[in-house]
């Protein structure tokens, strides 16, 4: 049987996920597994926000925000996020050749 405790996320965190999910063409099962939470819900919190959009309201936070500006703010996190995985690329080559350094 299950367990009785019930884990809590906030807004911002299934806003993230589902972010994620659209963004990244995975599945919702796959972006699930990634985050360590159920893929029931995920799949729940996508369909309501879905709905949202549908009903006009737009996702938790974005109410209003146009077609032309998502796309920017998507095309402006992705340059971000790719800036961020150069930097940490460049980090974990500076840390190895310290550790390198610091055998001698």
């Amino acid at each position: 049987m299950g367990s009785t405790y019930t884990k809590r996320y906030s807004e911002e965190y299934k806003r993230d996920a589902i972010e994620l999910v659209r963004s990244s063409g995975r599945t919702v099962t796959e972006v699930a597994r990634e985050l360590g939470i159920s893929s029931e819900s995920l799949r729940g919190w996508v369909k309501k926000d879905r709905a949202a959009q549908e009903a006009g309201s737009g996702p938790a936070g974005r109410a209003g925000q146009s077609a032309a500006d998502r796309d920017e703010e998507l095309k402006r996190l992705r340059k971000l996020t790719a800036e961020q995985a150069k930097t940490i690329e460049i980090l974990k080559k500076a840390t190895a050749f310290f550790v390198k350094e610091s055998d001698r």
